[in-house]
Formats: C-alpha cells, sequence, structure tokens
C-alpha cells in the first residue's frame, strides 16, 4: 500500500481508515503548504466551479446536493493542487469518501517517447486502496499531469475486476470533472498527478501501524 490518510475525515471513527491500518507501509511527513503561497503565473493557473453553502436559487444545478462536497479543487498550477479550503497538495494524491491521500508514485516520466518507460514500476498495489472501502466508487478519474498520457495496460482490467469505471485525463480537466461529479453526489475518486513531479518527503515508522508527526 502506498498511500497515507491525510486530514479531511468527517468520523474519528471511520470505517475505512481502521481498514487501511494495517495497509499502509509507505509513509510520509505532513507536508501541508497553506495559503498564501507565491501566486503562479496567469498562464498555469486555472480557477474551478466550487459549490457555495449560500445559494441564488434561481440558477441552480438540479443534480447538485444543498451540502458541498468534503473535497473540492479550487485551482491548479504549477505549485500544486489548492482545495477550497486553502490546502495546497503540492504532490500526488487520492480523493475518495471525502478523504484526501498522499499518493506514494514512482519518478516516472510519462513523457517518454519509449511507453515502457513511462509507467515502470506502476503495479497494482499503487490502487489498492480501492480494494478495501465499501461502497467503491463507481469511477475513478486518473489525472496523468500536465497532458493527458494513456494508463499503464494493467490498469482498466484491474479496475474492471472491481467494477470501477476508468476515465482518463490530464490533471486540470480530471480536478474539474471530480468537482461537478462529486457536487452531483456521484461516488467518484480522483487519482491526481501534479503539473511538476514532486516527491513527497518520508518519516520513519515508530512503532506498529504508528504514524510519526
Amino acid at each position: 500500500m502506498s498511500l497515507r490518510l491525510f486530514l479531511r475525515s468527517s468520523s474519528n471513527h471511520s470505517p475505512l481508515k481502521a481498514a487501511l491500518s494495517n495497509q499502509i507501509h509507505h509513509l510520509t511527513s505532513r507536508p501541508v503548504l497553506l495559503a498564501p503561497f507565491p501566486s503562479p503565473s496567469p498562464r498555469l493557473h486555472r480557477d474551478f466551479h466550487t459549490t457555495r453553502v449560500s445559494r441564488d436559487r434561481s440558477f441552480t444545478n438540479l443534480l447538485a446536493d444543498d451540502n458541498p462536497p468534503a473535497v473540492q479543487v479550487s485551482s491548479i498550477s504549477e505549485a500544486g493542487i489548492l482545495l477550497a479550503d486553502g490546502l495546497l497538495l503540492p504532490g500526488a494524491c487520492v480523493f475518495l469518501e471525502g478523504k484526501v491521500f498522499l499518493w506514494d508514485v514512482p519518478q516516472t516520466n510519462l513523457r517518454s517517447k519509449v511507453k515502457e518507460e513511462r509507467w515502470r514500476g506502476w503495479g497494482e498495489e499503487r490502487f489498492q486502496l480501492l480494494e478495501v472501502v465499501a461502497p467503491r466508487p463507481e469511477i475513478l478519474l486518473l489525472g496523468t499531469g500536465a497532458t493527458l498520457v494513456q494508463p499503464p495496460l494493467f490498469l482498466r482490467e484491474y479496475l474492471s475486476t472491481l467494477g470501477i469505471q476508468l476515465d482518463v485525463m490530464d490533471t486540470r480537466n480530471a480536478c474539474s470533472t471530480y468537482n461537478l461529479l462529486a457536487e452531483e453526489g456521484r461516488r467518484v475518486a480522483a487519482a491526481l498527478l501534479p503539473l511538476t513531479p514532486y516527491s513527497w518527503p518520508r518519516t520513519k515508522v515508530t512503532g506498529a501501524n504508528k504514524l510519526s508527526p
């Protein structure tokens, strides 16, 4: 398992959190960056639609819930993915069940002209989090960074065995699509690579299933 539960939990006794306690092996420190942060170039910065609690009822998304999703993307830039509450995520992450997970992924060159090099080091273990949630998401949005890159060959077949549809797009479009589907109450997950490669820092485990601060 290569994910760590990070913020965004609606309950301190979540079944998902308990199910993951014995499966997290790759850990990171707490790389939280909060606004304000250096404003990126307008060319590299893109804002997204987010749900507001107070709405003008004359213009309403009929499919949207009255309660905004727990996780929403405000914008994305070379600095990282900025959530609606001001938290900046500079590295790869997963959105699932209203929670944010830091995602430990291989640092490979997805733009390589050699297909075999693009996803070297990737396997099913990078997506095992999806096996322990119930109900599983209907859709996984895979954001492949600044440009769309076709996913590794094993991924569609693997997700199909879990009953999950895979949609692949660049990370900007994946964030925008996630906002819309989450607002409509769909069971959607997103696995997002940053526009600029970034490796989460790591910490040592001081005890069994214990995270260092």
